[in-house]
């Protein structure tokens, strides 16, 4: 048992130098900015989001010359409409469609409004993106030069997580976003290149979207960000990280919908993939370390390893790339946020249901999800 746990240890802190080397390698990637084909920018919206006004003028405030806004919602008194109209009156230089969809046939209520968004659309580059998003009038102009590469068909930009206001979980889970999730995506984009999409911002080309099966084939995908993707990968479309960092605010959440956001975020990411979610065991070098020294107290010195070799990981992605001030603020909760990120692993073994906007759904095997009936 001692060896095996030191051999897992010392496989997380050869991980810990990957994470370092694969920032290194995403930060020598070129940036441009430059004008380039019209975009469409695809919302869907349902409900308010804490600062929902605040992230969706950032979208109006672009500081690029040909771009539109598509927004889409089940409900026709939806409150985030309310917003959209006070925006458009702002910004009446920003051409805006707000689409009332009907309710999705399949489980994934994302894609059908994206679907209806991208048939409404005027231009073939889109970006996709979530409600609770923030940018800076930048993106656009960043994500064009990125595309001005014809073999560049989707990107996926990476995103800095912000909590809500006094939300003690929402911290902790910003933090693992922050310090560890995106270690993760960049050793993986090292290692095999990038094979997969991360929501909550994705920019791709329609024809793209279309050769990969259209929105219809992602309708029963819990994660269709992720085989988004894949599916373009896998017909050999060019798919690469951006280099634009957004802001993603997660809101604040008390503990009990939080655990329960986590425990449905690692379910849907082992039925999305499997092998990498067993490989996430190495991914968390201090919980190991203490199984570790609990088993065998002799090896405490590793200890001191675990953390220079975290430290150095956690501030190749949070400072290096993402510029994030709450973990250069608050690195003292990485610890536990650690140990809470192995917990939430282990719970993702167990249980194929998740609970989504007060539905409950069956994970599949193969990564859908299907809706269940109400009791």
């Amino acid at each position: 048992m001692v060896w095996l746990l030191l051999a897992i240890v010392t496989g997380s802190l050869v991980y810990c130098v990957l994470i370092v080397i694969a920032a290194r390698n995403y930060l020598q990637s070129g940036a441009s900015r430059r004008v380039g084909p019209p975009i469409s920018i695809l919302k869907p919206l349902h409900g308010l989001d804490d600062g929902l006004e605040s992230n969706l003028q950032t979208f109006f405030e672009q500081d690029y010359p040909d771009f539109e806004i598509l927004f889409a919602t089940r409900l026709p008194n939806d409150p985030a409409l309310a917003i959209v109209d006070r925006l458009k009156s702002k910004y009446p230089h920003v051409p805006v469609t707000t689409l009332i969809v009907p309710e999705p046939p399949y489980p994934n209520a994302k894609v059908w409004s994206l679907d209806h968004m991208l048939a409404a659309a005027a231009n073939d580059l889109v970006v996709m993106s979530d409600s609770d998003i923030r940018v800076t009038p930048a993106m656009l102009q960043t994500i064009a030069g990125e595309f001005a590469d014809p073999h560049v068909a989707v990107a996926t930009c990476p995103y800095r997580a912000v909590p809500g206001r006094g939300s003690f979980w929402s911290t902790l889970e910003a933090i693992g976003m922050n310090t560890e999730f995106w270690g993760s995506a960049l050793v993986a984009r090292l290692l095999e290149g990038m094979k997969f999409a991360v929501g909550p911002t994705i920019a791709a080309r329609r024809q793209v979207i279309q050769a990969i099966g259209g929105f219809h084939r992602l309708k029963d995908y819990l994660a269709e960000d992720f085989v988004m993707g894949n599916f373009a990968a896998e017909r050999g479309f060019g798919v690469i990280l951006s280099r634009y960092v957004i802001q993603h605010h997660i809101g604040a959440q008390p503990w009990r919908a939080n655990f329960a956001h986590r425990v449905r975020w690692n379910r849907s990411t082992r039925r999305s993939r499997p092998a990498g979610y067993a490989g996430q065991l190495f991914t968390n070098p201090l919980p190991l370390a203490l199984l570790l020294i609990a088993v065998h107290p002799a090896w405490w010195p590793i200890l001191a390893v675990v953390i220079i070799l975290r430290t150095a990981a956690a501030y190749a992605v949070s400072e290096s790339i993402l510029n994030d001030p709450l973990s250069r603020r608050r690195w003292y909760l990485i610890p536990l946020q650690d140990i809470l990120s192995f917990a939430f692993w282990i719970a993702g073994f167990f249980g194929n249901t998740i609970t989504w906007r007060s539905r409950v759904y069956r994970l599949n095997k193969d990564g859908t999800f299907t809706l269940l009936p109400k009791m």
